[in-house]
């Protein structure tokens, strides 16, 4: 029934541009984040909690509280203890919304890369007890916050699929997925023949449609690219890294593919302070902005209240217009375009220039017509 529904076009959802950018912070790289966020004009951050650290809610919901005026989506972080005793996670559930939420905390992901057993559970039904747990305190005393799940990682949707089809007495407000595409280089790279950066995007879509446990809501909770020669602070291997000028490129790829399928309601980048896979560095002891920390910010400021128009996609030029905006960038071959009028040129970096023809590369260009 899924895959019949990728034969016909979705419908665009009416994304909001300025509600669709989003950074992870984490409690242990300090209060200079706030600074960072306030230079980047962002209004989404997600942020996570670790349940085997319950004993310093305290000091999680006194860090975070810097950060109320941000919408904010806590990540609850599953540990054994809390899988295997239900009880157990009851009680600590019901503290952690109570905690968060009188700082305006509304958002809350149950679980985290649920289908890798190195981060706890060992089987989908292990989650799915679990967040049939949480669920049931949310909805008993909770009613106002909102559960996402299912977390599930990477391109394995059989597992997302066991999560949205089940009979457990649990829902979703929103469908996460943490969806890497770190592995196959560029967004726009093909897995089975068939399946694109938009195409993965496009069936989740479809089996969300068609799952009574959610409703018809995606998030992107967790993405990002490795970077060349920073092991150990890489989380995959040197063949995956890449480039400083190649995570520029496929960042800003990645988010304006995910937007124009007006199918995710938002991406949240992970995240702002990471030496291995940021857009901040912060080896040794001093904080060194990335080059795709200015690419970030140019993003969101250029495409601040825009209003989306259309795309295209071909097999080799992708172009996406919004009001007196348009970006091009290219997969393969080089090209020039040709304006009936002059027109002004944003490259990635911020550079400028004017005129009426501009070659199209492999870095998406920003193009103002007034």
């Amino acid at each position: 029934m899924v895959l019949p529904r990728l034969i016909f076009p979705f419908k665009r959802e009416k994304i909001d541009i300025n509600n669709f950018f989003g950074i992870g912070i984490n409690f242990d790289k300090g209060d200079e984040q706030l600074t960072l966020l306030q230079e980047l004009e962002i209004q989404n951050i997600s942020f996570r909690f670790p349940l085997w650290e319950i004993d310093k809610l305290e000091e999680y919901v006194s860090f975070l509280a810097q950060f109320s005026n941000y919408s904010i989506l806590l990540i609850v972080i599953q540990d054994r203890d809390s899988i295997e005793n239900r009880e157990l996670l009851k009680i600590n559930i019901e503290k952690i919304f109570q905690e968060f939420s009188k700082i305006g905390v509304q958002e809350f992901q149950i679980g985290h890369t649920i289908n890798r057993s190195k981060w706890g559970f060992f089987s989908v039904n292990e989650y799915l007890n679990f967040f049939e747990t949480v669920y049931s305190i949310q909805k008993e005393k909770f009613p106002n916050l909102k559960l996402i799940g299912s977390s599930v990682i990477d391109f394995e949707y059989y597992n997302t699929v066991h999560s949205l089809f089940n009979f457990y007495n649990l829902k979703y407000s929103i469908t996460s997925s943490l969806l890497y595409v770190d592995r196959r280089g560029k967004p726009e790279n093909r897995q089975m023949l068939i399946f694109d950066f938009q195409n993965k995007i496009k069936l989740l879509w479809a089996i969300v449609l068609l799952s009574p446990k959610s409703q018809n809501r995606i998030y992107i909770t967790e993405t990002n690219y490795p970077i060349k020669n920073t092991e150990p602070y890489t989380p995959t291997s040197q063949f995956e890294a890449i480039s400083l000028k190649d995570y520029k490129r496929y960042m800003v790829r990645y988010f304006l593919i995910a937007f124009s399928t007006g199918l995710i309601e938002k991406v949240y980048w992970h995240q702002l302070i990471s030496a291995g896979y940021g857009l901040v560095d912060n080896r040794n002891n001093s904080l060194k902005k990335y080059p795709q920390f200015y690419s970030f910010k140019i993003m969101l400021s250029l495409l601040k209240d825009k209003k989306y128009v259309s795309h295209k996609f071909s097999h080799n030029l992708y172009e996406i217009h919004f009001d007196k905006l348009s970006i091009y960038w290219v997969l393969h071959h080089e090209t020039w375009l040709k304006f009936n009028q002059e027109v002004k040129f944003i490259d990635i970096d911020g550079n400028s220039e004017k005129g009426n023809r501009i070659l199209i590369t492999k870095s998406p260009i920003y193009i103002i017509i007034n």
